[in-house]
């Protein structure tokens, strides 16, 4: 069975496909990986090279799978950032495609649009895709606190507030919706995971990482491939937040080890892979209801 990944390549860094294959792969998935973009570096640089590569070639790939016979081996579908709303179509299609002759396969939207501090990063015309497109056709979704907040219009600082842009959310469709990141109190960071009839919540310490592209992305395929497996959120949760923090915490501790720090702090994915198979620490994850 494999995962076909649909979001953002780079060559230097991680973001998008670069941070989401390999720890599928070394959690034991296939993954077919399809680029929306083909960048030199991820956009927190301020400069970069490539392009955006556009719905047509998505769509032309997925007909090349489909012509190969692989789609019924597809068992989950993950997306992430869209450089162009003609691929949010062309994901809608692969979704379609793919439930026609694999029925039970998941779909994760990861619906990467922006964070807090930063805001939109994306074009005018990608929420809306999210919003009307994509969301009602998934079964997880793993906005941040930003997105989430985009996407329901409900402010989601708090606890309480989060909770009923989750509600909100449900009701578009989505079974389960794990916000990646909500809360932050500067010391601590919180995440939820909610499958309409459960909510659970985690926290970890706020690690002095600033700006870090890919965490969003390496968080929803590491929690995609772990619910495949245990098919329980709650544990789901327990071991992604494991595996997600001390893989940031090792990538922080080896940029303050660096004697020429780059401007940004990047995943170290290669060398904590470990972490991913077997976390080193884990957190208490509080069943809300």
């Amino acid at each position: 069975m494999a995962i076909l990944s649909i979001q953002s390549h780079v060559v230097y860094g991680y973001a998008g496909n670069t941070a989401a294959v390999f720890p599928m792969q070394r959690l034991g998935r296939e993954v077919w990986a399809i680029n929306t973009v083909e960048f030199s570096n991820h956009t927190g640089y301020g400069a970069w090279r490539g392009q955006v590569l556009g719905g047509a070639l998505v769509e032309d790939l997925v007909s090349g799978l489909d012509e190969r016979g692989v789609l019924p081996r597809c068992e989950a579908i993950l997306s992430g950032y869209m450089g162009d709303a003609e691929v949010g179509k062309a994901i809608t299609g692969a979704i379609e495609r793919v439930r026609a002759v694999s029925p039970q396969a998941l779909y994760c939207c990861d619906p990467v649009m922006g964070d807090v501090g930063r805001g939109f990063y994306v074009k005018p015309d990608i929420p809306g895709i999210f919003k009307n497109t994509l969301i009602p056709l998934a079964d997880i979704i793993t906005p941040n606190q930003f997105e989430l907040e985009a996407l329901t219009g409900i402010d989601a600082y708090d606890r309480d507030g989060a909770y009923r842009a989750i509600e909100d959310l449900h009701k578009r469709g989505p079974k389960i919706i794990l916000v990646t990141s909500y809360g932050s109190t500067g010391s601590e960071l919180g995440m939820l995971v909610s499958d309409r009839e459960n909510l659970y919540s985690v926290r970890t310490p706020e690690l002095p990482i600033g700006r870090m592209a890919g965490s969003g992305d390496i968080t929803a395929a590491v929690f995609l491939c772990r619910y495949l497996e245990t098919r329980d959120i709650q544990e789901t949760l327990r071991l992604c937040t494991a595996s997600v923090y001390s893989i940031l915490e090792k990538s922080l501790s080896h940029y303050q080890a660096m004697e020429e720090k780059p401007p940004l702090v990047e995943l170290q994915i290669i060398q904590a892979q470990e972490e991913l198979e077997r976390p080193g620490q884990f957190f208490e994850v509080e069943r809300i209801h």
